[in-house]
């Protein structure tokens, strides 16, 4: 049931995420990811899910957040990221957009956890 809540919470931070793209420079990319990602939780509503959407949405994370990573080492700080609202570099909107990347990732990662637990 916790499992249920917390989906459920993942599906409207999704719907809102994408929501929000609309100034993003690169909008439909991200807009897809949200909406995806979305649908992943959707999925999981069903009496048997398929195991396949939380998969591909963590592999498509971690490559993703991989190609990133390398454009923001020694570039930005936490500091950086969190208390300015403006995207004054590059690397600062790269570091904002794994944080988004992980938001996916790790509910993506906790569901395939979830399909692989013993059904008690």
């Amino acid at each position: 049931m916790a499992t249920a809540r917390m989906n459920a919470i993942f599906l409207i931070v999704y719907l809102l995420c994408a929501a929000v793209q609309y100034n993003d420079p690169d909008t439909i990319l991200w807009i897809s990811l949200y909406l995806a990602a979305a649908s992943m939780c959707i999925a999981e509503f069903r009496p048997q899910p398929p195991r396949w959407p939380p998969r591909i949405m963590a592999l498509i994370s971690v490559v993703w957040i991989g190609t990133l990573i390398p454009g923001i080492v020694g570039q930005v700080s936490l500091d950086d990221i969190f208390t300015s609202m403006s995207m004054t570099t590059n690397a600062m909107e790269q570091a904002r957009e794994i944080g988004g990347l992980l938001l996916v990732g790790l509910w993506a990662s906790a569901l395939i956890y979830r399909s692989r637990a013993p059904k008690s």
